[in-house]
């Protein structure tokens, strides 16, 4: 353990909490030429898609941008296959709306030095000049592809289900010189509740 790693473990400032948080994820992607058409009808459900790269989110949901005319959208945890069902209908004929929910698992990463723990393994500049809260990445880490999403609150990551358990242990694992907090898992509304990006 290098001084420095010493003295982060000390240290009350220092620390990082790692929680995870049960929602449903809904991928949302416009059929061809037919962007515009589902923005128009997401936004008379009050949601606002972002452009590429972006985040926004509301009281109840959020939103986000990874992939060009596709959003993934976070909502509280409803009956199984009914968020879809619901973004379904608002798409119409614009787009479709698939259940992630299973396949995605999603953990936030809060506190002061989040961001430098997932720096020292990540592919990507994660500063705040370059990743200021309200943006999105996709990259890979701990040879598992992961979405980074910066929130007023923490650093929101999205992982397949099937490496969660590995990615999550790895984290752990490597959070400890960074003085891991004990953290129960999130609701929805204390992820992203009020952020209003």
């Amino acid at each position: 353990m290098s001084a420095h790693e010493g003295a982060m473990s000390t240290s009350s400032e220092a620390g990082v909490q790692l929680s995870g948080c049960r929602s449903d994820l809904v991928e949302i992607a416009a059929l061809r030429g037919r962007a515009r058409e589902l923005e128009t009808n997401t936004a008379g459900r009050g949601l606002s898609l972002p452009p590429l790269g972006r985040v926004v989110s509301t009281a109840d949901r959020l939103a986000m941008c990874v992939r060009p005319e596709r959003w993934l959208v976070l909502q509280a945890p409803l009956a199984a296959g009914a968020s879809a069902a619901q973004w379904q209908e608002v798409c119409e004929s614009a787009g479709v709306a698939v259940d992630l929910s299973s396949a995605t698992s999603v953990l936030q990463l809060a506190g002061p030095l989040a961001r430098e723990l997932l720096a020292r393994s990540c592919r990507v500049d994660l500063h705040r000049d370059a990743l200021p809260v309200g943006q999105v990445i996709a990259t890979v880490m701990a040879q598992v592809s992961i979405i980074i999403a910066a929130l007023p609150s923490g650093l929101l990551l999205l992982t397949p289900s099937t490496t969660a358990r590995h990615f999550r242990e790895w984290l752990a694992a490597s959070a400890k010189p960074f003085g891991l907090l004990p953290q129960s898992n999130l609701n929805t509304v204390e992820l992203f509740g009020g952020s209003g990006q």
